[in-house]
């Protein structure tokens, strides 16, 4: 199993509409791909530096080639439309992970 982990920092000015557009609109997006079973969306408790409000966006996936296709055919528009949306008041980095076991 493969976690596709999006950590993003999202201005305050924007937060409200950002927030409301990942759970109305692009988490079910990412899902309705097809290649990702599950999603969770964590906020990340620390104050940044650089100001807004963190959050993790967890994908679960089967394998590091069903992410490797997500990447090659979807992400691109994925993505392009929340630059399109929130441009430089949104910051996303981009983590794979690799479960090994749960306790």
């Amino acid at each position: 199993m493969i976690i596709y982990n999006v950590t993003v920092n999202i201005h305050e000015s924007v937060h409200d509409q950002w927030m409301k557009w990942m759970q109305e609109k692009h988490i079910g997006d990412v899902l309705a791909t097809g290649k990702f079973s599950t999603a969770r969306m964590v906020k990340v408790l620390v104050e940044e530096d650089m100001g807004g409000i963190t959050y993790s966006i967890q994908y679960v996936t089967d394998s590091k080639e069903t992410l490797e296709r997500y990447y090659q055919e979807d992400a691109p528009r994925l993505r392009d439309e929340g630059h399109g949306l929130f441009g430089d008041k949104m910051l996303a980095f981009r983590t794979e992970l690799e479960f090994i076991s749960e306790h």
